[in-house]
């Protein structure tokens, strides 16, 4: 699970660990190696500690704490990027080590590139399945690249941040092949950056080229310079004009890379689902003096966002409803550690942008302190539109421990050991440290990723159609008490739902099965209060077990969890309908009418709620009302199934409504566009309203399709005084 994420970050913390005990014991030796503390220093470590406090405040500590697989963030792991900070900013004592490492990491940014580059090739034929292009993961003739990081806005962050240090670099190097390839990387990257056609990034990376440029040419007042940077105000002008003038015409409409770049509409359901979530967030951290002051806890921004969850977000199945992230940095922190974590927030951004301004005096750092500059202000503007992980930390605190060294006076030269120290005492805490960061290491990252690992295997078994061997894998993953085992309870009952329409749920064996989710799904429950998701799996279970018995306590069950759920999101859509299938399955029509209305009240444009409504006054002989409802969910975009149109073209045949079922043939055809047995169907009732040339038409092609229409179809065609 997670595979973009999570390995990555486990690894990582798992070094950092390992680090961290070399680095005490160097220390201890060598006391020169203490961490050395500025403005930058206290910065962070003020933001880490709140982070932390607030995680104590914590609606959901243990969320907050140990974070989710999807991001893997976390205080747990947010306090490694911290000591990795610490680490370097205390071994790089020179200017050539920062180089070398920070060369590496333009290095594995170009590579990253690269990798991206390859999802654009197209996808393996069915015939040739091993083709160069199964090599990237996500590739196919991707139109946006998201390159190791497994998103496009997230892989553009990562890019953006490379793109200014290997600048940086470039202009700083004094070797002519050096700087050419230090410079032809940023250009990469910045291609890449480009290829996500993610236009917050875009817009960040602009701008901060054009300050880049601005501040080299007010610094240097170079001719060349200035000329750059009216050329880069030029190109956006023109960008801009062109985007306004000719986004509408066929050759930008048709390109899905110029449509999605020159859509600037606010209108845009992109944007309109960021307005909905920013806004669902600050109702939440506006609730009460504490959310406020501390907000909700970090990691939880899924809390606020379903309590105040607007409807317009759910469109249907397959709607993206649960955002667990802002995608807004600043939104996120003041919604999640409030207004306290906020300006720390903020106050980190001021931090580096005042210490980077008072540098850029300097002439053996204006380079760096420019590059630098013009980084943070496309950095924040990127996070205005999307969020941090683990790839972009990696980068930012390498970046801002370059800093920190340049803030620095010469590092004190390093001497010998210490004759206080004594050998028995670093031995002995080598010893203590090695063997408790063993430990440390096995509990939080090695057995995650074992659990981890059987949850994949539970998948890949799932796919294969293996329900034994994929409980076994789920049962194994759900056994170990590590990080991760909300996703991985989760995980098991959705597999479990998903499969339950291929087996007897009634069996003994079934039973046990479910009931054994039913029971991690509420510690789930009980683990994560005022999380409707535990909940509504909890409904849904029940009311698979209870279907067929309208007197089952299963039902009562189902409803107890649905209208739990909904006390935590009272505008979730989805929760409703919950709470009409429990009602369904107990025969209460009524009440499930009451369930089904409210869904369409909250949003009315969706069909599938019109067409639940439509099914309950179906099965309790409201046949008219039904007829309405149906109709009103095939309008708004409902696509029915085949029994499903089937059902209601008998009840129209009966009531010899024939411009309704032209609608349900014709939607037949749509799903079965090569079934004689509809056209023919048809081509019947478009006669009966008068529509003889495509009665004709239609009885021609049903014939062609399938010969043994023909006869019939002759017959039926002359009927209608034509000639065959």
């Amino acid at each position: 699970m997670s595979p973009f994420h999570f390995g990555k970050v486990v690894v990582f913390r798992s070094v950092i660990e390992a680090m961290a005990v070399l680095y005490i014991l160097l220390v201890i030796l060598h006391r020169e190696y203490k961490p050395r503390v500025d403005k930058l220093f206290w910065a962070f470590l003020t933001f880490t500690i709140v982070y932390t406090l607030t995680t104590l405040t914590s609606v959901n500590t243990y969320q907050s704490f140990w974070g989710t697989l999807e991001r893997m963030g976390g205080a747990y792991s947010f306090w490694h990027y911290f000591v990795f900070y610490i680490i370097l900013t205390s071994v790089l004592r020179t200017k050539e080590e920062w180089m070398t490492f920070l060369k590496i990491t333009v290095v594995v940014g170009v590579l990253s590139a690269f990798y991206g580059f390859g999802q654009r090739i197209p996808a393996c034929s069915p015939g040739n399945p091993d083709c160069f292009g199964s090599f990237f993961i996500g590739g196919g003739g991707r139109e946006r690249i998201f390159g190791t990081i497994g998103n496009a806005a997230l892989f553009a962050g990562y890019q953006i941040l490379n793109v200014f240090l290997a600048l940086v670099l470039g202009f700083g190097a004094t070797k002519k092949k050096e700087r050419n390839f230090l410079l032809i990387s940023a250009g990469i990257m910045g291609l890449a950056v480009f290829m996500t056609a993610v236009r917050g990034s875009l817009l960040g990376l602009s701008v901060g080229i054009i300050v880049f440029a601005g501040l080299y040419f007010y610094k240097t007042n170079s001719a060349q310079s200035r000329k750059i940077f009216l050329g880069l105000v030029g190109l956006a002008i023109l960008f801009f004009g062109f985007a306004l003038l000719f986004k509408n015409t066929s050759f930008v409409q048709d390109s899905p890379y110029l449509r999605r770049i020159t859509n600037f509409s606010v209108s845009n359901y992109t944007v309109q689902t960021r307005f909905w979530a920013w806004q669902a967030g600050l109702k939440g951290w506006s609730e009460n003096p504490k959310t406020i002051l501390v907000g909700w806890g970090p990691e939880n921004f899924n809390i606020p966002f379903s309590k105040y969850f607007n409807p317009k977000f759910f469109a249907g199945p397959g709607s993206e409803t649960l955002f667990d992230r802002a995608h807004n940095m600043f939104v996120e922190v003041l919604v999640t550690m409030g207004l306290v974590g906020f300006l720390i927030y903020l106050a980190l951004f001021v931090v580096i942008l005042k210490s980077l301004w008072r540098l850029k005096e300097k002439p053996e750092f204006r380079i760096p302190a420019i590059g630098f500059i013009s980084m943070t202000i496309a950095y924040m503007i990127h996070n205005a539109f999307i969020f941090d992980t683990s790839a972009n930390f990696l980068v930012f605190f390498s970046i801002f421990g370059f800093m920190t060294w340049m803030n620095r006076s010469e590092p004190v030269p390093v001497k010998s050991l210490h004759e206080t120290t004594s050998s028995n005492l670093v031995i002995i805490t080598g010893l203590v440290l090695v063997i408790g960061v063993s430990i440390l290491i096995y509990q939080t990252n090695i057995k995650t990723a074992i659990a981890n690992y059987a949850t994949t295997r539970g998948i890949v078994a799932g796919w294969n159609k293996d329900f034994n061997g994929a409980i076994a894998k789920y049962r194994e993953a759900t056994s170990y008490n590590v990080a991760g085992r909300y996703e991985y309870r989760n995980r098991y009952a959705q597999y479990l739902l998903d499969f339950s329409s291929s087996i007897d749920v009634s069996a003994p064996n079934a039973q046990s099965i479910f009931k054994e989710v039913i029971a991690l799904e509420e510690k789930n429950a009980t683990e994560n209060p005022k999380d409707y998701l535990p909940e509504l799996y909890l409904s849904r279970l029940n009311i698979v077990l209870g279907k067929s018995e309208p007197e089952s306590p299963y039902n009562d069950e189902s409803l107890k969890h649905s209208l739990k759920a909904l006390s935590y999101a009272e505008t979730f859509v989805r929760t409703y309908y919950e709470i009409g299938q429990g009602y369904l399955n107990k025969k209460d029509y009524q009440n499930a009418q009451i369930a089904f209305q409210k869904a369409i009240d909250l949003n009315p444009d969706v069909g599938v709620s019109y067409w639940y409504l439509g099914s309950v006054q179906m099965q309790s002989n409201q046949i008219e009302k039904a007829l309405v409802n149906i109709d009103m969910a095939i309008k708004k975009g409902y696509i029915l199934s085949e029994n499903d149109y089937l059902n209601v073209a008998n009840i129209y045949v009966k009531k010899n409504d024939f411009q309704h079922l032209i609608t349900i043939y014709e939607g037949l055809l749509k799903l079965k566009p090569t079934s004689a047995q509809y056209m023919a169907s048809l081509s019947v009732v478009y006669s009966k309203v008068g529509r003889i040339d495509d009665a004709v038409r239609l009885a021609r092609l049903a014939a062609q399709t399938d010969p043994n229409f023909e006869p019939e179809a002759i017959r039926f065609v002359q009927s209608l005084g034509r000639q065959w």
